[in-house]
């Protein structure tokens, strides 16, 4: 169903992506949008190896929520910050494309867990995670589920 990466000398390991996925913090998500229009947005996230699942949030309503309520396919995109090697000028990054199933989860429980996570991922304290949990705003949040159904890691050399 899903395409092989055409230039598979480049592509990295499951293991590699998994890595990718937990360690860094930005990602664009990538729904069917109005009249058929690709709509992408920048995302924190959180990667879930148990369950190989995404985790992100957002509003209760709006672009995101209306697209994935018409069309559950979505286009998960995360990149590495890249390094040099000694010597010479260009960059080498890895990329990840994600392939999946989006769905509003609904679960408060499993809800509160992830969103705790997430938070533990970017925030620089778990005091201060568990302080932006508590927060009366916690409740307008939608928690989105990416089911990953396909995924390949491809290391590129921008020279």
């Amino acid at each position: 169903m899903f395409r092989e990466m055409r230039r598979s000398k480049q592509q990295v390991s499951d293991e590699e992506c998994r890595r990718i996925l937990k360690e860094e913090k930005r990602a664009a998500f990538s729904v069917v949008g109005d009249d058929g229009y690709p709509y992408t947005v920048p995302v924190n996230f959180y990667y879930d190896e148990s369950d190989n699942c995404i985790y992100l949030h957002g509003a209760k309503s709006g672009h995101k929520i209306d697209a994935i309520k018409n069309c559950d396919k979505v286009c998960f995109t995360v990149w590495n910050q890249g390094f040099k090697t000694e010597g010479n000028w260009e960059w080498n990054s890895t990329s990840i494309v994600i392939f999946g199933r989006a769905e509003l989860v609904d679960d408060t429980e499993m809800m509160e867990d992830r969103l705790l996570k997430m938070a533990l991922k970017y925030y620089p304290s778990r005091e201060e995670a568990e302080a932006e949990m508590k927060k009366p705003a916690i409740h307008a949040v939608q928690m989105i589920a990416i089911k990953v159904e396909h995924m390949t890691g491809k290391l590129v050399n921008e020279k």
